[in-house]
């Protein structure tokens, strides 16, 4: 079983998303599990206060280093973890990130927020940061989101049919083929014939010239990978 542990100051941020869909299945198959931790439990603060100014000056406050430090000590010290940062500062997440992250037994997400947080954390106890985007969010929930879905469905167990994987948008640098269902004819626009001809070397093609041809058109970079 895999382990995730997610540090924020927005615990309730992630149930909506973590009980519902694949990841709900995930766990009650008990492939993952979620661990969430209000990051406020771990401030040596009277007020559990997890902020403070930006020594230098300027606008926003700055994640203070002892909550966030204790807090990824506490939870190392019942298990060895990658230690993932998210912030706009990152390396970008790609599907190649998210199958190597769904290897790992386990994972803690530090959520960011304000102006990010001190630096001496990520020194001190962070392994890799990651960015799901070249723009800036409120925080880094939403992001952890989106790395933790991904990685998820690519746990073996977690989809029903695993080959299911091997034909998505990313696989062999393409986009995915179209795809269509009943009814063939729907408002006068009418499924490829070669989908209904039951002939799979036909399909297969059809598929493999269309995932090109999309690659082409919207991420012709992706083409130039090597």
């Amino acid at each position: 079983m895999q382990c995730i542990d997610i540090i924020t100051i927005f615990p309730h941020m992630f149930s909506p998303v973590l009980d519902e869909s694949i990841m709900k299945r995930a766990q009650a198959k008990k492939l993952i599990d979620f661990r969430i931790h209000d990051l406020r439990n771990f401030s040596k603060d009277p007020h559990r206060k997890v902020d403070d100014r930006p020594f230098g000056g300027g606008p926003g406050m700055v994640m203070t280093p002892q909550p966030l430090v204790d807090a990824v000590k506490k939870i190392k010290g019942r298990r060895k973890a990658k230690v993932i940062y998210m912030c706009p500062g990152g390396t970008t997440f790609t599907q190649a990130k998210a199958k190597e992250l769904a290897k790992e037994k386990n994972i803690i997400f530090i959520c960011g927020h304000y102006e990010g947080i001190d630096e001496r954390v990520r020194e001190m106890v962070v392994d890799e940061s990651i960015s799901i985007g070249d723009y800036v969010l409120t925080g880094g929930e939403l992001p952890a989101m989106v790395v933790v879905d991904a990685l998820t469905r690519l746990i073996p167990g977690v989809l029903g049919k695993e080959t299911s994987l091997e034909d998505e948008s990313f696989e062999h640098n393409l986009l995915e083929y179209p795809q269509y269902t009943r009814p063939s004819d729907f408002c006068g626009k009418k499924t490829p014939l070669v989908l209904l001809s039951g002939n799979h070397q036909a399909v297969k093609k059809w598929r493999n010239e269309q995932a090109l041809a999309r690659t082409k058109v919207f991420r012709p970079d992706l083409l130039n990978v090597k």
